[in-house]
């Protein structure tokens, strides 16, 4: 992925999400993982690299093409990348194949026999075609994430962007939503997620940013940030996130 930020800055109000945050990403990386404490800018920064938020400040720019702040070319940004966030946000009274099939139809301009045959192969994909007529208050928690997953690729996005994808799961689910997004890494999807799951994000990225009260405190390698961090910030946080 072939991504630029240059003195991004995020205010909602008062508060900074977002602190003048420059950084590129380094040529060959294709898992890109944010880490760090809890309101440090991670979901506003995701928000704006998928196009659902713009900067007060700064640019973004994917293959040295500038993110304008247009509504017509920030629909189209968002239409060639896929989200998923910490709620599901399924449609509650659509089915497991309707939720994958209308952004198909409605976004995506695919006729119904071609987007229910492309959600059909998404959902048993993910082990869920037995599933396809439940609606989401008949499904498990993993289950439903699973659907969202396959809604969010079904398009084939361009660059997959997850937000704390398990934060809502139990941990068996948990285990269960982590296996597929690994899967997913191992084919070569581009993503770039944000996660508490520190034994997961060390596993699965190709680069690591550490954010921390609006800023980058920190990138690397996992090998470099899980065991060499340069940052006391980012030492003191994996101790405490990773002492039990």
């Amino acid at each position: 992925m072939n991504i630029e930020l240059t003195d991004l800055t995020r205010r909602y109000g008062e508060a900074h999400a977002l602190r003048s945050v420059s950084y590129r990403v380094p040529e060959g990386v294709r898992v890109l993982v944010l880490i760090g404490p809890s309101g440090g800018g991670k979901s506003t920064l995701l928000r704006m690299l998928g196009g659902l938020d713009v900067p007060d400040a700064g640019e973004i720019r994917f293959d040295a093409t500038l993110l304008s702040r247009g509504d017509d070319p920030l629909r189209s940004h968002r239409r060639q990348n896929g989200f998923l966030f910490q709620a599901f946000n399924l449609f509650p009274h659509l089915t497991a194949l309707e939720n994958v099939t209308l952004p198909l139809t409605e976004v995506h301009d695919k006729n119904p026999v071609e987007a229910r045959e492309i959600a059909m192969a998404c959902l048993e994909r993910f082990r869920l075609g037995a599933h396809h007529q439940k609606r989401p208050a008949e499904m498990s928690g993993g289950q439903q994430q699973r659907v969202a997953l396959a809604r969010a690729l079904a398009h084939q996005p361009r660059l997959l962007i997850l937000d704390e994808p398990t934060s809502a799961l139990d941990p068996e689910m948990t285990a269960e939503v982590l296996e597929v997004i690994e899967g997913l890494c191992r084919d070569g999807q581009e993503i770039i997620l944000s996660t508490h799951e520190m034994g997961f994000a060390r596993a699965v990225a190709d680069e690591i940013v550490f954010l921390a009260d609006g800023e980058i405190v920190e990138t690397g390698s996992p090998e470099k940030i899980f065991d060499a961090p340069d940052s006391e910030v980012v030492r003191q946080f994996l101790g405490r996130v990773m002492r039990y």
